[in-house]
């Protein structure tokens, strides 16, 4: 059983959270041999983007670790020399060490059962849907993206490069929505209640087409109206597209663009730039989502460490302002872009952005299962500065997930995290 911690200590786990995801973590073959990928341990499925900061491909690989405290954190691989942390494995044990000192015995996070299952035509259900937490799976449609045909993918995105070095190896195809539905019905059976469809542009930006049939055979399979899904979708030149992908039945919508200023934009992502209408288009899209879905159900993520700090702050402003949730991530400058090889900045650059981006999305009274509903993150840095503030979400299997503080037997909001997180 997972020990409660104190709200300090739980602060200080998300800076190493913060530090493990820009630095990486080392294991070895021999450690990863030990793990039992077939019944217990979740293996890492590139069904879209390498997260890693290199590519690994000598081994299964974890997709994340559990610290103690059960504090969940992203296993993001780096090389034995470079990498200052790394697992080790002792009589049946598995410790997290930084050089020589012991951080804490730590577990991996557990496989669910619909990975062992298969489609009726034939399919692993782990190529399609991938667990993102206790409640959540998300689903890339396709592991390609269009813009490479034209040479306008986003410089950081190596959904490409990821396709030519998985997809063989791990089996990951396009997925039909019959695939879909039945992966996701499957996985409801387990308690996983939300699901968000994303992928790479389609030729002909026929998404909506898609994305409308994947909602019919999800409703079909499922016999649910609202089945908790995000529509995760580029900007469109006809904004009236947006209203189609409510009355499918999607519970919320995500446009991700992924920088914002101006110039940053035009040069990191010139597809979305050429394809979509402009940068103001993609803004301008945003702004009918929230009309559209309604505050709070519209989310936008941004590639933090690309553009300056200054910049991206407005942005987050801006659009929290308008209720989008509008959430930076971190930039592991990924193996197979265009910008492999950059370094992002510091943990410490990203742990004062993504404190100030939290202070923003609580300003504008973007709450916590506001965030639950549109991003496909579960038990994340900000899941974690809500579970701070009290802000504790409904859903009972996620609360099973998250941390127990040190005498929290009733729980009430006392704006822990405001205390603690310095404000912007």
């Amino acid at each position: 059983m997972a020990r409660a911690i104190t709200k300090e200590e739980l602060f200080q786990q998300i800076e190493l959270d913060n530090r493990i995801t820009n630095e990486g973590v080392y294991i070895s073959p021999e450690v990863v041999s030990t793990l039992d990928f077939d019944n217990q341990v979740q293996e890492q499925m590139r069904t879209c983007f390498d997260m890693n900061h290199e590519t690994y491909t000598k081994t299964k690989l974890p997709t994340a670790l559990r610290l103690d405290s059960n504090y969940r954190i992203r296993f993001s691989y780096k090389n034995e020399k470079e990498a200052p942390f790394r697992v080790e494995h002792e009589n049946g044990k598995y410790y997290l060490l930084e050089g020589k000192k012991l951080i804490s015995e730590v577990s991996f996070v557990e496989k669910p059962a619909f990975y062992n299952a298969k489609t009726s035509d034939g399919i692993n259900m782990k190529t399609i849907a991938n667990e993102i937490g206790k409640t959540k799976v998300t689903v890339a449609y396709s592991n390609e993206c269009a813009l490479k045909d034209k040479g306008l993918d986003c410089k950081f995105c190596n959904i490409n490069a990821t396709k030519s070095r998985f997809a063989d190896l791990q089996g990951i195809a396009w997925k039909s929505p019959r695939q879909i539905a039945e992966t996701y019905a499957k996985a409801r059976e387990e308690g996983y209640e939300s699901i968000t469809i994303t992928g790479g542009f389609v030729p002909e930006r026929r998404e909506v087409e898609y994305y409308i049939d994947v909602a019919e055979a999800i409703q079909d399979a499922t016999g649910l109206a609202d089945f908790g899904g995000t529509a995760c979708v580029g900007a469109p030149t006809d904004l009236s597209v947006i209203e189609k992908y409510k009355e499918a039945g999607y519970r919320a919508i995500s446009t991700n663009l992924e920088i914002w200023d101006e110039n940053f934009f035009k040069t990191i992502c010139p597809g979305k730039e050429q394809m979509c209408g402009g940068r103001q288009n993609w803004i301008n899209a945003l702004k009918h989502e929230v009309e559209v879905f309604g505050r709070g159900n519209v989310r936008s993520f941004f590639v933090a460490g690309i553009e300056p700090k200054s910049t991206l702050l407005e942005g987050l402003e801006y659009l929290t302002e308008l209720g989008v949730v509008a959430v930076p991530l971190h930039w592991t400058p990924n193996p197979g872009s265009e910008l492999e090889g950059h370094r992002a900045p510091t943990a410490e650059w990203y742990m004062d952005l993504y404190q100030k981006a939290y202070t923003l999305l609580k300003k504008n009274g973007l709450t916590h299962q506001n965030l639950y509903n549109t991003a496909n993150l579960e038990n994340s840095i900000y899941d974690y500065f809500y579970d701070l503030d009290g802000d504790h979400l409904t859903n009972a299997r996620h609360e099973a997930d998250r941390i127990h503080f040190v005498g929290e037997e009733n729980l009430v909001s006392d704006n822990t995290a405001s205390k603690i997180i310095k404000t912007a």
